[in-house]
């Protein structure tokens, strides 16, 4: 079944703001009603900081300070001094649930605040967020999580621009992006080109994670890694028919298999859109934008149910695709990861709109 390939929509953030309160972005919704038994998480009011960032980049429609400035003091509630941790879940009625989330989640924490400490608008906020971003960053060297330190290397790209003189940070982006390389080099097959034995979540950060660690660095082996890595999950998330087919949830524990096809989540398009970007700015290669624009286009009917997941008008996004049926409920993080993937998808647009005007003027 062919599908036109259309501009991206205009962006909508009622949703977003629907879902969001004084306190920070609800994790949940029962349909797109925000759903308070299930409270809050630092990982999504991070995602919102990130969104947020993204769009003062982007020139267009920002975020509302007021929600910026939620999600900014729920990591900043987050976080406990004392073991330099952040929590993670919080009840509706403001109760961590928590002595410490999970490294996951903190490394996340950090990819926000560098974004922060790089792109924000506000002088102060950038000067808090790089702060604590310092503060945070030295018991990541400790973390045996790999998806935490892909998080914190996507962070340290913004916050070794914004911190040149920070030496310290300079040498964890090269502790973590070798630590990364290696366990690529221990696991890898000529059949099985990946970090770890099983395809889990986030998938293609790993590969974005070297790209832009390599692209800034100047290492050529972080940057072969990731293209090699990112080549081998396009091909592998993938149906038979051409289309997006990111790893179901069911098989998330499955080791070195072909993969289940459902549950789907958001998370996995968001995730390839962003990585295979950042290939295509790197390499200037087609094929990029083309796998970017298959994972695109997942959200809008180009799966394997034919089922569109996001509402344009309201930027809301269903929560995944199950064997028979959408997931009718719209938390926070598929809101995010639909807004965060279109806000790619527009940034590119509007490069290559301009690299077009340069040709023609010359």
């Amino acid at each position: 079944m062919p599908r036109e390939v259309c501009p991206p929509p205009a962006l909508a953030l009622d949703h977003l703001c629907a879902m969001t309160d004084d306190t920070g972005l609800y994790q949940h919704a029962i349909h797109s009603v925000p759903d308070r038994a299930h409270g809050y998480c630092v990982d999504d009011n991070a995602r919102g900081l990130l969104l947020a960032m993204s769009l003062k980049t982007l020139g267009e429609e920002q975020l509302p300070e007021r929600m910026i400035l939620a999600f900014a003091a729920f990591v900043q509630h987050a976080f406990n001094p004392d073991s330099k941790r952040f929590r993670n879940f919080m009840s509706f009625d403001r109760r961590w649930l928590e002595p410490q989330g999970s490294e996951d989640s903190h490394g996340r924490t950090l990819w926000s605040l560098g974004a922060v400490a790089r792109h924000d608008t506000c002088a102060a906020r950038r000067r808090w967020a790089a702060a604590l971003f310092a503060e945070a960053l030295s018991v990541v060297e400790g973390f045996g999580s790999p998806r935490a330190w892909v998080f914190t290397l996507l962070g340290l790209d913004p916050y070794c621009a914004a911190m040149p003189a920070d030496n310290l940070a300079a040498d964890m982006r090269t502790g973590l992006a070798d630590r990364l390389l290696n366990l690529l080099l221990q696991v890898e097959t000529p059949e099985w080109i990946w970090f770890e034995e099983n395809l889990s979540y986030d998938n293609a950060r790993f590969s974005e994670a070297l790209i832009v660690t390599g692209s800034a660095t100047g290492t050529s082996a972080y940057v072969s890694a990731g293209l090699r890595s990112l080549g081998w999950l396009t091909g592998r998330q993938k149906s038979p028919t051409g289309l997006f087919r990111p790893v179901g949830t069911a098989s998330f524990h499955d080791v070195r298999a072909a993969g289940r096809i459902f549950d789907q989540q958001p998370i996995e398009a968001t995730a390839t859109i962003a990585a295979c970007l950042a290939a295509q700015r790197l390499t200037e290669d087609p094929r990029w934008s083309s796998e970017a624009q298959c994972a695109f286009d997942w959200f809008f009917g180009g799966n394997d149910l034919w089922q569109p997941l996001v509402d344009v008008e309201t930027g809301s996004c269903r929560d995944g695709l199950h064997p028979d049926r959408r997931n009718e409920n719209r938390g926070g993080e598929s809101a995010l990861s639909y807004l965060l993937g279109l806000s790619d998808m527009r940034s590119a647009g509007r490069m290559k709109a301009s690299s077009r005007r340069v040709v023609v003027r010359s």
